[in-house]
């Protein structure tokens, strides 16, 4: 019998590649030589597209100013890491808290808004914030940004070394809890009125859905999360400059949720791993013009991916699931 709680029971249901994913970031860890700084930065920026892809993919907010959020829990780790609050997860919680207040705020004042409008009050606020930012040089260090962070011990036991082992295991298990909140809203109630939204506001009104209250809180979990992110950065390379809440780097972002697929929590990890990865290689044969290059990617993407990496390769593998049965019903005429 198909009940509520059957379908939530179903959405809830681990797949196995999805084990497999995170099975693939654990073992990474003991492959000899591997750049595990790289990976750290990845698994980062995975966690900050997973952020606004709750914005984009599930509610349909297109924000050219996510990178806020992302720089307010970097410079609140700089912050505590400077002055003397050195245990890193709970500078976590509070960049969290203050992410989200601040985010809770933005999606009260862009709430009512849409298209155009609403780029440019999110790009808008944005750049407010990074000018603050550069003038207030004896405040945040200016250019310079923020230095001598100092980050205690993880759990008082494991201390970030020059390797980055400790960095990328504990960067890991934080993207890792962070994604199972963002799985867990998305696949209740919540998140299916996220999507109800996106596609069709009025009805969802007429349905008695609270759509303003929802932006809301939408808002304030995505700033959440990105804050988490980019106090990570500031923690697992210890300093904080301004572009952790640049324009770039809100471009940046969406770029890789582009390449990954919105409305898929592992199309932020997925679209992170090919640009970064793709960056660093790219910037090695090419200091100068390597971003001609992720340019020309992401316009064969979206010609041929038009959904983005992660949605294509499902659609492509739901279809071989079904040539596949199809090929076992049919006959073998030639044992006939």
């Amino acid at each position: 019998m198909n009940t509520p709680t059957a379908y939530f029971e179903g959405l809830a249901r681990w797949k196995p590649l999805e084990i497999v994913f995170w099975l693939v970031l654990v073992g990474l860890f003991f492959v000899p030589g591997v750049n595990l700084p790289l990976l750290s930065q990845i698994i980062i920026w995975g966690l900050f597209a997973m952020s606004l892809d709750l914005l984009l993919g599930y509610r349909g907010i297109l924000t050219m100013g996510h990178a806020a959020f992302f720089g307010i829990g970097a410079y609140t780790a700089g912050y505590l890491g400077k002055f003397g609050w050195t245990e890193p997860i709970s500078a976590l919680f509070l960049a969290a808290a203050i992410a989200a207040a601040v985010g809770l705020l933005a999606g009260r004042l862009v709430r009512s808004l849409g298209g155009i409008a609403l780029l440019m009050v999110t790009l808008g606020l944005n750049l407010i914030l990074y000018d603050f930012v550069l003038r207030s040089t004896e405040l945040t260090g200016g250019d310079d940004g923020l230095q001598g962070v100092v980050i205690g011990q993880v759990l008082g036991m494991f201390k970030f070394d020059l390797y980055g082992k400790t960095a990328y295991l504990y960067s890991l298990a934080v993207a890792f809890l962070m994604f199972l909140i963002a799985r867990a809203l998305v696949k209740s109630s919540f998140g299916l009125a996220l999507l109800g939204a996106r596609e069709n506001i009025p009805r969802m009104i007429m349905l008695g859905a609270p759509v303003g209250k929802d932006v809301s809180a939408a808002f304030a979990i995505a700033a959440a999360m990105a804050g988490v992110a980019g106090a990570l950065l500031t923690q697992t390379i210890q300093s904080v400059s301004p572009d952790a809440l640049s324009f770039q780097r809100s471009a940046d972002v969406l770029v890789i949720l582009i390449l990954g697929g919105t409305a898929r929590l592992y199309g932020g990890f997925v679209g992170a791993f090919v640009f970064l990865f793709l960056r660093d290689w790219l910037a090695q044969l090419n200091p100068v013009y390597w971003y001609f290059w992720i340019g020309l990617l992401l316009v064969v993407v979206v010609a041929f991916f038009r959904k983005g990496i992660v949605p294509s390769l499902g659609v492509l593998f739901t279809r071989m699931q079904k040539k596949r049965g199809t090929d076992e019903r049919t006959p073998n005429r030639a044992a006939l």
